[in-house]
């Protein structure tokens, strides 16, 4: 097919020349004299995304899969009380892992299209009067779903009951996207994953620690090695890695968090807000619903959209995809056949929104479903024009 697919999935996300052209080098000597002048800096600059100034910033090539590993068996040890809302599929894996790693999970189920519920997590932790619960999982944006969660809600409530468990966010779908404040939040372990906010090609998966996360690290009785933090930790002090570092997707990094600092933390959560605002505004004008049962959960990176009944989600999936090439993100486990997924992250403009919303009205049509041609598109168009500055 001529032209170029349309990327419109919540991750992988699209990547800007400036990053392509970052990584297109050849591959470079890691233990040459001069290395920790490009690293050092670097390791400075992630705390800037993470918006810490006490925390550590490990750099793992893995996915954000291995990031949710690297925080739990530092930090943890097998048996530990953990407590973690499942409400997505993201949300629901990362239980699984814990289970997996040997963590005694206490799961708290809630409607998909909700987030972690604030008042539930409050009973739970104030009933723990031995403080038992040694770790708070906390979704931050529920991709499955286009579900956002209240991180600073749960960090007032372990505040507020004096709890001393460690809150771990993944953070893999907001941090470089939507509002994430390491350090005014209170977050002990953050997971990014280079594939989303920060425009990169799949793997890299970035943790930030605080320094009680690091403290944990000394008792924590999960076996370890790869994804050690001691290990990252006395190597990176001198700006090394303790073993081969994915190089090519470091040096793009750098452009990354360049092109994330050179807009502005706050432009950048701004920019995603407006265009998820333009796809909700399409989402209202073709008459149907967000999986995200109140505007309060709505997300600003990805919107999980819900097909009229008698329709299966996949169908405009792949009809977007074979007729114009279009990729949406699937519906996932209990939502699967009944949402489709426009993923609003990254790196995007106004034109590109509309692209994604003027194939996801012609493949829902040509499903079948009776939607007023250009209505999104019109919808997205004028709220769009209205919000726009001049650059």
């Amino acid at each position: 097919m001529a032209g170029r697919n349309f990327l419109f999935v919540p991750g992988p996300t699209n990547i800007p020349d400036r990053i392509r052209r970052a990584m297109d080098i050849a591959l470079e000597d890691h233990r040459a004299y001069d290395f920790p002048e490009f690293t050092k800096p670097l390791f400075a600059d992630l705390k800037k995304i993470f918006r810490t100034e006490t925390g550590k910033v490990f750099v793992f090539p893995t996915s954000g899969t291995g990031g949710w590993e690297a925080s739990i068996t530092n930090t943890l040890s097998p048996g530990d009380k953990v407590l973690q809302a499942r409400f997505g599929q993201f949300s629901v894996l990362w239980s699984d892992l814990c289970t997996r790693l040997g963590m005694n999970v206490i799961n708290v189920d809630v409607e998909w299209g909700e987030g972690v519920p604030l008042e539930q997590y409050r009973e739970i932790l104030g009933a723990d009067r031995a403080h038992e619960i040694k770790a708070v999982l906390v979704t931050h944006n529920e991709t499955a779903t286009g579900v956002t969660s209240d991180v600073k809600g749960v960090r007032r409530i372990l505040d507020e009951l004096k709890h001393p468990a460690l809150l771990y966010v993944d953070g893999v779908s907001s941090i470089g996207c939507i509002d994430f404040r390491m350090d005014e939040w209170g977050v002990d372990l953050a997971v990014a994953g280079s594939q989303k906010g920060l425009m990169l090609p799949t793997g890299l998966g970035l943790v930030c620690a605080s320094e009680k996360a690091l403290e944990a690290t000394k008792t924590a009785k999960c076996v370890r090695c790869f994804f050690d933090f001691a290990d990252q930790a006395r190597m990176n002090a001198d700006g090394w890695f303790p073993y081969t570092p994915a190089m090519t997707l470091i040096r793009g990094l750098r452009e990354s968090v360049d092109m994330l600092l050179e807009e502005g933390l706050d432009n950048v959560y701004a920019r995603h807000h407006r265009y998820a605002e333009a796809v909700r505004r399409a989402v209202d004008a073709w008459g149907l619903k967000l999986c995200a049962k109140d505007p309060k959960w709505n997300s600003d990176t990805v919107s999980a959209i819900l097909v009229p009944e008698g329709f299966n989600s996949t169908d405009v999936i792949n009809m977007a995809y074979r007729r114009y090439n279009l990729s949406l993100g699937l519906g996932l486990a209990k939502v699967a056949g009944k949402v489709f997924r426009i993923g609003h992250l990254g790196d995007l403009n106004e034109l590109m929104v509309l692209a994604a919303l003027s194939g996801a009205e012609m493949a829902m049509r040509d499903v079948g479903i009776g939607i007023e041609p250009g209505s999104g598109v019109g919808a997205a168009q004028e709220y769009l024009r209205s919000t726009a500055t001049t650059r």
